[in-house]
């Protein structure tokens, strides 16, 4: 793999793996807002399928629809088929709480938070174990 395809996945899978960072300080803070840190769970899923697509050299189409990318990616890799519920379920939270609807605020509770960041980890998990270790992110840039 060349050195500008190289960077540029582990520049995608950096900012999954900060996402899920954010996603679990945001979580920790007495004060941390669910609404933000499950919307960082929506986008690393987001971002590592599109690294992987990347990496097959196909172009990820402008979408937060994660099954919807899953899908794509299971040409390359059958067994992300077993990551479409979690891919479905996460892909509402691009949306769902992060902006004021006409009946109510919302907030995501402690169970589905922890539930996306579950989901979200293991989609991330899967990705990299899929990826070339030398796409990975350093450890020293970000810990999921």
């Amino acid at each position: 793999m060349d050195e500008a395809k190289r960077e540029l996945l582990c520049a995608w899978l950096t900012k999954a793996a900060n996402d899920l960072k954010n996603a679990g300080i945001v979580s920790e803070a007495a004060d941390g807002p669910l609404d933000t840190a499950i919307y960082h769970c929506q986008q690393a899923a987001e971002k590592v399928v599109k690294a992987f697509l990347l990496y097959h050299d196909r172009e990820p189409e402008k979408t937060h629809d994660i099954r919807k990318l899953t899908v794509q990616a299971m040409a390359f890799a059958p067994e992300f088929k077993e990551h479409l519920a979690a891919a479905s379920a996460l892909t509402p939270f691009a949306w769902e709480f992060r902006y004021p609807n006409d009946f109510a605020e919302t907030y995501p509770t402690d169970e589905e938070f922890n539930e996306a960041l579950k989901q979200a980890r293991a989609i991330y998990d899967f990705v990299l174990s899929l990826l070339p270790a030398e796409t990975h992110p350093a450890q020293e840039k970000s810990k999921p």
